[in-house]
């Protein structure tokens, strides 16, 4: 009954868009926090359950489902991607529209807000710069939480966040149907951290983020996308991507994987180290896939 009752007064934390991420997550959380995950998909309820969560079903799309999140918790974590179309999130626009005042929330972007950068390093005080409809749509969502943060009084903590891979995130897939990479002249600088990673940093966030700090949830490794698709097909044994100029590969590639490898960035951590007290697992992708490989031969 002790125990119960211990459980009953912890503070809740609601978790919208719980997916792999947040599946990570839950387990961090589950000592400190009740824990409640939103849904559209009444299927995954008993999966939400069995790892700790309440689940509620509702759809950031319909405003009325939202009604039963209102006053819920004072700690969110927003995981929800915005939808794929249109220039604003109307999801979150939804979202800020019932969250309590005095919250404390964390909202998980994107580096795609920088656009193209050519390459350089940088840290948190680059502006924006969208170049695309995907990214102009997470800008939206950064503003609707800062606006709505400033009127309730609220703490907002923004990672944004690269491209996440784990060992059953990888571009196996794509190896094996020999999908073209980019010449080195003209290959973009990409960014990567693990998705248990990410996981830990959200958790350190919530207690540790500045109000209004921006953090580059992102590891250490300094490698460009070909050479990462090198560095998977070499771990596990798959032929390396065949590499052909930029002028070749748009007739190649889709046009959204045309506009992940049109955009060079190398994006600085020192902030989520110094202020959140990361201590990466996996500082570098070569330290993931030696786990993922790890991890299969212990299957």
């Amino acid at each position: 009954m002790k125990n119960i009752q211990k459980k009953l007064n912890r503070p809740r934390l609601l978790i919208l868009g719980c997916g792999d991420v947040g599946m990570r997550l839950l387990p961090l959380l589950r000592e400190q926090f009740r824990l409640f995950a939103v849904t559209s998909q009444p299927a995954r309820a008993a999966e939400l359950r069995a790892a700790g969560a309440v689940p509620l079903v509702a759809d950031l799309d319909q405003r009325d489902t939202l009604a039963r999140l209102a006053n819920l918790a004072h700690y969110i974590v927003h995981l929800a991607p915005p939808r794929s179309e249109g220039e604003n999130d109307a999801r979150t626009r939804n979202l800020t529209a019932i969250l309590p005042d005095k919250s404390h929330l964390v909202y998980i972007s994107t580096t795609g807000v920088y656009g193209d950068c050519g390459g350089s390093a940088f840290d948190e005080t680059r502006p924006v710069r969208p170049q695309n409809a995907r990214a102009r749509r997470r800008v939206a969502a950064e503003k609707l939480l800062r606006a709505w943060a400033r009127r309730s009084q609220s703490s907002l903590s923004i990672l944004r966040v690269p491209g996440i891979y784990a060992g059953d995130r990888l571009p196996l897939e794509r190896l094996q149907k020999g999908t073209p990479a980019l010449i080195e002249v003209d290959d973009v600088y990409t960014n990567h951290i693990h998705a248990d990673d990410l996981a830990r940093l959200i958790k350190l966030a919530l207690f540790r983020a500045s109000p209004g700090r921006v953090y580059h949830a992102v590891d250490d490794s300094d490698i460009k996308m070909a050479a990462y698709f090198d560095a998977v097909a070499d771990a596990f044994q798959l032929p390396r991507p065949p590499r052909l100029p930029r002028a070749e590969l748009s007739a190649a590639v889709s046009p959204m994987l045309l506009s992940f490898m049109s955009e060079s960035r190398r994006l600085q951590n020192s902030r989520i180290k110094s202020e959140l007290g990361m201590r990466l697992r996996y500082a570098r992708v070569e330290d993931g896939l030696r786990q993922a490989l790890r991890d299969r031969a212990g299957a």
